[in-house]
């Protein structure tokens, strides 16, 4: 039997961020669509500055967000 496949990229960062912060991570996408128009780095200041998250957590959601966002 095959192991399961690894989880990459920013998904791989949601359980750890959702157990951290307490919110799932539907929340974190939320406030970050809020934030539309801003550049990612702003947006990962933000979220490390006002929700007190990690630069790797932050910048995880973040990446995932404008991903989906790309036509």
């Amino acid at each position: 039997m095959a192991a399961p496949e690894k989880v990459k990229g920013p998904v791989s960062y949601f359980p750890s961020i959702e157990k951290t912060y307490g919110q799932p991570m539907a929340h974190w996408f939320d406030l970050v669509k809020q934030q539309q128009g801003k550049k990612q780095m702003e947006i990962v200041n933000w979220l490390k500055a006002e929700h007190g998250m990690g630069h790797g957590h932050a910048n995880a959601v973040v990446a995932h967000c404008l991903a989906q966002a790309k036509p």
